[in-house]
């Protein structure tokens, strides 16, 4: 983690980059990019998910639930892992659940989430998503450079027989796998495509790949070949476990898929619905613990109710209450960080100061202005945050930053104002109905800090 933290080190932040981190997090959204440079804490969590990144990387699977109440650092949390498995050869898929994408349903809602997850797959060289073709742009144009290292020339008979004999072994390996044939057919339909350089089939191929054709008959029509079948709402998640196994065997480390919103199977409100969604919940968790799904990591994350809603969240399927509970000796002393379910803790008062202090700095930076706001400016905004009624509950890192990144834009624009009147006079906390149900499911082993809101001290902070 130290190593992280120097790479991330706020002096060196390109501009670009901090201008939509501010942005995002001004409006209470989560930044896509530039998370690290404002991660403060979580770092127990953080180690969790690495050292699962480590056994992914040789060869097992992994799932993890995060679970925390709205704008308490899940989706957060899953940027900043998102980041970090890029910086380490993995390649990155992630997701919003929403009325519309589902884990499984009819009518297009399992096959659109397949769609948001390839759209948004993404390697190193391509953070931003749209990775797919250049993942296997790049594992061709590989197999091509180390058989013309070996002294062939690409214009001779032999290297075309040595380039389709490595592509045609990869394919192979993916045929005993449900559905592996169909999708090795179109890798090697896709580089005869680059061969003789049309571009109609190879733009029919990546369509296969992404789960865009409606019927197999399109499908057939468009890339010239008998597919046995297409990628749809039933079958999605076996080509994303063939997903994750091509991308090991063309020299990647693994494949880390992110599905935040979880609280959205919650909601559905016809129950046969949402229990079908929970049984491919239930088949995904098998799937990675029990040896399944090589190279596949899932992290999904959700709301207290979410998980523990006797009546509708997953613990209200059997099978999953049974695997995901806390044990007998969970008693919330200590933090078990190796069960499936990692709960977010709120931030101590003191992670929450050292957040607005280094927010200070980067608005400072990127406006090139000297911030109006001193260190007991800052320590007084967090003692009134905690101090207001039910903060010790209510609060969350997305009210404290979205309040505080206001101030700032004020004091930058009006240089008649000061921090304490325009400061002066917080609000009482209003939760939506989404934050008191999530209240109420709170459990009683949320960490707090200790420390009573007179006792800061701005020197002991570590920025």
């Amino acid at each position: 983690m130290n190593e992280q933290a120097n790479k991330y080190n706020t002096d060196n932040i390109p501009k670009r980059i901090l201008s939509s981190l501010l942005a995002s997090v001004a409006a209470g959204v989560v930044p896509r990019s530039g998370a690290p440079y404002i991660a403060i804490g979580r770092e127990d969590e953080i180690t969790a998910l690495l050292s699962d990144l480590e056994q992914i990387n040789e060869g097992g699977g992994a799932m993890r639930f995060l679970v925390g109440r709205y704008g308490s650092g899940k989706s957060f949390l899953i940027q900043l892992v998102r980041g970090f498995a890029l910086e380490r050869g993995f390649i990155t898929a992630d997701a919003d659940l929403s009325p519309e994408r589902r884990l499984c349903g009819g009518n297009g809602t399992g096959i659109a989430t397949y769609r948001e997850l390839i759209k948004n797959l993404a390697c190193k060289s391509s953070p931003d998503g749209g990775a797919l073709p250049i993942i296997i742009t790049r594992w061709l144009s590989g197999l091509q450079s180390e058989i013309a290292a070996d002294g062939i020339s690409p214009d001779s008979p032999e290297f075309e027989k040595r380039l389709s004999g490595a592509i045609f072994s990869v394919a192979r390996e993916l045929e005993s796998q449900v559905g592996g044939f169909d999708f090795a057919m179109t890798l090697v339909e896709y580089y005869k495509a680059c061969r003789s350089e049309d571009e109609s089939v190879k733009s029919a191929c990546l369509r296969w790949l992404r789960g865009e054709y409606p019927n197999k008959t399109e499908a057939r029509r468009a890339m010239g070949i008998s597919v046995g079948s297409i990628i749809d709402d039933e079958n999605w998640y076996d080509y994303i476990k063939l997903m994750a196994s091509f991308v090991r065997k063309i020299g990647y480390r693994g494949l880390v898929v992110f599905i935040d919103e979880c609280v959205n199977l919650y909601k559905i409100p016809n129950r046969i619905s949402r229990e079908n969604n929970y049984e491919k919940i239930l088949a995904m968790f098998n799937d990675t613990l029990q040896g399944r799904a090589e190279g596949l990591m899932l992290v999904l994350g959700g709301t207290p109710q979410f998980l523990e809603d006797s009546r509708r969240g997953l613990f209200s399927y059997e099978a999953l209450r049974s695997r995901l509970c806390d044990g007998r000796f969970d008693t919330g002393e200590y933090r078990n960080l190796l069960s499936p379910v990692i709960r977010l803790r709120r931030l101590s008062d003191d992670e929450l100061l050292a957040l607005v202090v280094r927010l200070t700095k980067l608005h400072g930076m990127y406006y090139g202005w000297q911030p109006r706001v001193t260190g007991e400016d800052e320590v007084s905004f967090i003692k009134g945050c905690l101090e207001r009624a039910g903060a010790n509950s209510m609060i969350t890192p997305r009210e404290i930053i979205r309040d505080y990144m206001t101030i700032l834009n004020i004091l930058y624009q009006n240089n008649d104002a000061d921090f304490k009147s325009v400061s002066g006079g917080l609000p009482p906390i209003e939760p939506s109905k989404e934050s008191e149900t999530d209240l109420a499911q709170v459990s009683d082993d949320t960490h707090y800090s200790e420390k009573s809101p007179d006792e800061f001290n701005i020197d002991d902070i570590d920025i």
